[in-house]
């Protein structure tokens, strides 16, 4: 794949990984979370490679190895138009197939409000449509408090893009030592969010929950019941309200917020596979 050029001129790192096989049986686009980087999902991607998948990923704006300013955005859509040239320029390096979206956290989010975007009468100029969608623990709803809302609306308009400590404490990502260790140890992995970016995932999550019930896309819906990262009750909300015809939801107990680094990440993973294969 060419190197992602945004529509603000900022070059976004990607990864890949194909499969073995003459042809694949689709893609999965990979959605990282706030303040980390698609290698931390490779243990995920290769699971899916094995199964026939084409993996795909890249490390958004302000994130990882791209080029932006830590933890901030350009516009209110710019991580939806970001996303929109990736599925883009996936559909055409691997055509055959379906295209999946896969996203974790903040990307759970993005990955959702760019699928919910179909539903309006008249959609975005970067929506199109895609086969299939799973979130990991989505940003569905942050569990701001009422204070914290209200610094936001008097700060986001004067400063929308002063980054500043995100509040997550590594201990919450995951209940294995060695994972939280290695996660404050990665020089890629950064604190920051800045008042425009956290607006964005507010409205985006209140969003893709108005419009739980009109779903249509073969979702999956995998959250942690244990998170500390983002209220699982966001995720409660949208199990509740999409249709059973199209949405399978799994929450899991006890597990912290990044479900395909816990101790359990193998039946995770074996849900994520099942549902794939019974989907396409």
């Amino acid at each position: 794949m060419h190197a992602l050029i945004t529509s603000d001129g900022l070059t976004l790192h990607q990864q890949a990984w194909l499969p073995d096989t003459p042809s694949a049986r689709g893609t999965v686009l990979i959605v990282h979370g706030l303040g980390e980087h698609i290698g931390r999902y490779a243990h995920v991607a290769q699971a899916l490679q094995l199964q026939g998948w084409c993996v795909r990923g890249y490390d958004q704006r302000g994130h990882g190895q791209s080029q932006g300013d830590r933890g901030c955005i350009a516009a209110p859509d710019s991580l939806l138009a970001d996303l929109g040239q990736f599925i883009s320029q996936a559909r055409k390096a691997t055509p055959a197939g379906p295209l999946v979206l896969l996203g974790h956290s903040m990307g759970g989010a993005v990955v959702g409000r760019y699928v919910a975007e179909g539903l309006a009468a008249t959609p975005a100029p970067w929506w199109q449509p895609v086969d299939g969608l799973v979130m990991s623990s989505p940003a569905l709803d942050l569990g701001m408090s009422a204070a914290q809302k209200l610094l936001l609306a008097g700060l986001g308009p004067v400063a929308p893009n002063l980054a500043v400590g995100n509040g997550l404490k590594p201990d919450w990502i995951s209940r294995d030592a060695a994972v939280v260790q290695a996660y404050v140890a990665d020089p890629l992995v950064h604190d920051r969010v800045a008042p425009r970016l956290v607006r964005f995932l507010l409205a985006a999550g209140e969003l893709v929950r108005q419009r739980a019930a009109q779903w249509a896309l073969p979702t999956l819906l995998l959250y942690a019941g244990a998170d500390r990262c983002v209220a699982p009750r966001g995720s409660d909300a949208f199990a509740a309200q999409a249709p059973a015809a199209v949405a399978s939801c799994h929450r899991y107990d006890g597990l912290a917020h990044e479900i395909f680094n816990e101790p359990e990440q193998a039946q995770v993973l074996a849900d994520l596979l099942a549902w794939l294969n019974q989907r396409f």
